[in-house]
């Protein structure tokens, strides 16, 4: 089994995928280490460990390369989070998905959202989009490659869950392989979500928001932490950097 099949069945266990999610090398071989039996790549930890916001701010050889690094050293499988593409046009997203799919990933994460203003792609475009990803990638020898389709209408609208039902929907039937729904709280929502949408329904970790085994019983299949545990490494380096120019001391550096 290949890695592409086996991320593929993690999502249709008996158990819920908790992915790790990871920044860098030293990232990704401790969520290994640590037991997780898939890594998601968080461009917002990567772009943070560049000194840059999150957005496609990066230049994609440079975000690509780094991705690249953590596959190539982790055994368990990889899911890039390439934001909406990094592209203005259909051909430039396709390309740079079949150039993700070639550095060993075993999918990407791929999201709705608008780069340059606010908003979400029209449904039927975004729809058109996920369906040329498909077809490039069956027509590359990637069958069965994961395309988790995000929606961010939990970021951008006020009454979200009818459209991302909406969504969902016509992203499988594109070809999506999961749909993500980062923002969603509330567990009739979740629920709902996970009913109508058939497909293996991805939920983002967030105050109140944090436990696997309730969220398996609302349907949800797959549970990221995006950029929570990068965020809470750099504060603890932030904190250790303050208190060692405060006290001119490193003693705190060698405490359990």
């Amino acid at each position: 089994m290949n890695k592409i099949q086996q991320f593929n069945q993690q999502h249709h266990s008996s158990d819920l995928l908790f992915l790790g999610n990871a920044w860098d090398l030293l990232s990704a071989l401790t969520l290994e280490k640590a037991g997780f039996q898939a890594i998601g790549t968080t461009s917002w930890g990567i772009a943070n460990s560049l000194g840059l916001k999150d957005g496609e701010l990066i230049d994609f050889d440079q975000h690509l390369r780094i991705i690249k690094i953590i596959t190539e050293h982790v055994s368990i499988p990889v899911s890039a989070d390439i934001e909406a593409g990094y592209g203005e046009d259909t051909d430039t997203i396709v390309k740079n998905v079949l150039r993700t799919a070639d550095i060993g990933v075993a999918g990407i994460n791929i999201e709705d959202s608008l780069k340059k203003q606010r908003g979400l792609r029209d449904i039927s475009q975004h729809a058109r989009l996920l369906l040329e990803i498909r077809t490039a990638l069956n027509q590359h020898g990637y069958k069965d490659f994961f395309i988790n389709a995000r929606t961010d209408t939990y970021f951008q609208k006020d009454n979200p869950l009818l459209e991302t039902i909406e969504r969902g929907k016509a992203y499988v039937e594109s070809g999506a392989s999961g749909f993500f729904v980062p923002g969603v709280i509330l567990d009739s929502d979740i629920h709902g979500i996970a009913t109508q949408v058939k497909a293996p329904l991805n939920v983002l970790s967030l105050p109140g928001l944090t436990n696997c085994n309730k969220l398996k019983t609302l349907g949800v299949r797959r549970f990221s932490f995006g950029n929570a545990l990068s965020d809470k490494i750099i504060a603890v380096m932030e904190n250790n950097a303050a208190q060692l120019l405060a006290l001119k001391d490193t003693t705190h550096l060698y405490e359990d």
